[in-house]
This record gives structure tokens, C-alpha cells and sequence, in this order.
């Protein structure tokens, strides 16, 4: 087809899709085809503005490496990894609530035993977690495996800072018959997103604050039910309702509970969570 217009240009890219044999992916394409054209009409970008936006994408892939993903810090602080997620994790029978799994998990977490310290070698506020993992009828869920992870009290993960060791705050827990898991770790603490990078600038341009509120990380599985993807967020945290990438629940803001000191007096504190996973 030649002498494409504004008026015919969308419905000619649109029919080179037939092509494609699988209609999921060329459903996504036509879609994304549609959306994008529909965009440019309704903004109407000059040359000059599209090319800045070709570069801002282009400068984010060069921000991506195998610790840092700029990619998926766009997607969380445009509110799109949280609304995927709300998409593929409807609740049905009263299941925990799933959040972001953020651009810092590292896959390889070691095995821990139950009541292994993470934070052993730190001397910043410790915390405890300990529940249960549950069917939605309350029944425990033996082997059951809790994947979790956090930063340090300066703010930064392992993967960000060269003097954490490997897989610093890291592990992977099984609950027992009683379907219980028990953990210790440092007490989380907010911290920005990083903003060196051209999403921090999308940031500022949008006049946003970049501190996520103090959180920890979970993915917990079992077999035969789904796999829950989860964050656990600090009661009282100033930044609970101005998360940058909206992963906030009022169902995972739990209470660290004071109770003294632990056995290396260091400040100490209490979380008492149960996980309830939905069937696969």
C-alpha cells in the first residue's frame, strides 16, 4: 500500500499482522499497534518530543545489567507491575494479598535452617518474623517454602552495595508439619528507588518522592497452590500512601511489635503474620 495518510496509516500496519501464527501474540501486537497510534493522535508529539522519548527509552536499556533493571523500575513506578499483578492475582478465597516483586530479587537464595539469623553479622535493629502458612480453611501447610529478602539498613540491597556479602538478608525457609516458619532479620527501613538514572528524572519531572516504605519481601510456594508474590510493610511508615510503585496493601501492613533486646542486645522486635495460600 502506498500514500499512507493519518487517516488509513494505523489500519495498513494493523493488516501486516496477519502474518503471525499465534494469536495471542498477534492479539498483543494489534493492541499495542492501536494504543500506541491512538497516543501519538491524541498528543501529537513534534519530531523533537518523539526523539526525546526514543532516547529516554534508550537510556534506560543502557542502565540495565544483570543487578540492575531500569526496565522493570519503569513498569513498577508507571503503576503497571502492580496492575499485572492485581490482573493475574484476583483473590477467590481469601487468599494474602500479592505486591511488586520489585527489581532486586535474585534468584539462588540459600536454604536456611528455621531461626537462622540473617542479620547475625549486623548490629542495626533486628526483627522476627514468625507465623504460619495456611490453606484458605486455616489448615497448615507443611513444606511450604517462604523465599525472602530485604536491604539493609543503609537502604541498599546486596546487589547494590560491594560491602554486603553475597546474598546478605537473603533465604529460603520451609515451614514444618505445624505449617510454622520463624526467621530473624533486620528491622526494614524506607529507602529511595534509585534516581540516578532516567526514571529518577521521570520522578522528579513529575515532582514524586522516590522513598519506598520500610518493607520486607516474600515469595512463598507449596505444591498445588499458587504462588504468592508479597511484600510485608513497617505500621506508621510516613510513606505507606505515597509508595512510588503503589505496592501497597492495607491487608500486609503488619505491627513490629517491641520487646526488647536480642540475645546480642541489639534493639528488638516482633512480627506475627500468617500467609494463606489459594489453591493452584
Amino acid at each position: 500500500m502506498r500514500n499512507l495518510t493519518e487517516a488509513n496509516l494505523t489500519e495498513a500496519v494493523l493488516a501486516r499482522t496477519v502474518g503471525c501464527e499465534d494469536a495471542r501474540t498477534r492479539r498483543m501486537l494489534q493492541s499495542i499497534i492501536r494504543h500506541l497510534h491512538a497516543i501519538v493522535r491524541e498528543v501529537e508529539p513534534t519530531p523533537e518530543e518523539w526523539l526525546a522519548a526514543i532516547r529516554f527509552l534508550t537510556e534506560t536499556g543502557k542502565m540495565c545489567d544483570e543487578k540492575r533493571q531500569e526496565f522493570i523500575l519503569l513498569s513498577d513506578t508507571l503503576g503497571i507491575s502492580m496492575l499485572v499483578d492485581a490482573i493475574n492475582n484476583r483473590m477467590t478465597a481469601g487468599g494474602t494479598e500479592s505486591s511488586v516483586l520489585g527489581p532486586f530479587y535474585v534468584e539462588g537464595a540459600p536454604a536456611r535452617e528455621r531461626g537462622t539469623d540473617l542479620a547475625a553479622e549486623d548490629s542495626d535493629e533486628t526483627a522476627t518474623f514468625r507465623g504460619r502458612v495456611l490453606t484458605p480453611r486455616g489448615e497448615p501447610i507443611a513444606g511450604a517454602v517462604l523465599e525472602v529478602w530485604q536491604t539493609a539498613a543503609s537502604g541498599f540491597y546486596d546487589i547494590q552495595d560491594p560491602s554486603q556479602p553475597p546474598m546478605h538478608l537473603r533465604g529460603k525457609f520451609q515451614t514444618g508439619a505445624d505449617g510454622r516458619y520463624e526467621f530473624h532479620t533486620l528491622k526494614p527501613v524506607s529507602y529511595p528507588i534509585p534516581t540516578d538514572g532516567p526514571v529518577g528524572a521521570l520522578l522528579a519531572l513529575q515532582g514524586r518522592q522516590p522513598y519506598r516504605p520500610a518493607h520486607s519481601h516474600f515469595i512463598v510456594s507449596a505444591p498445588g497452590f499458587r504462588r504468592l508474590v508479597t511484600e510485608l510493610f513497617a505500621e506508621g511508615d510516613e510513606q505507606l500512601d505515597a509508595d512510588p510503585v503503589f505496592g501497597v496493601k492495607s491487608s500486609l501492613v503488619v505491627h513490629f511489635k517491641s520487646d526488647g533486646t536480642d540475645a546480642r542486645g541489639r534493639p528488638h522486635f516482633l512480627v506475627e503474620y500468617d500467609f494463606v495460600l489459594e489453591t493452584a
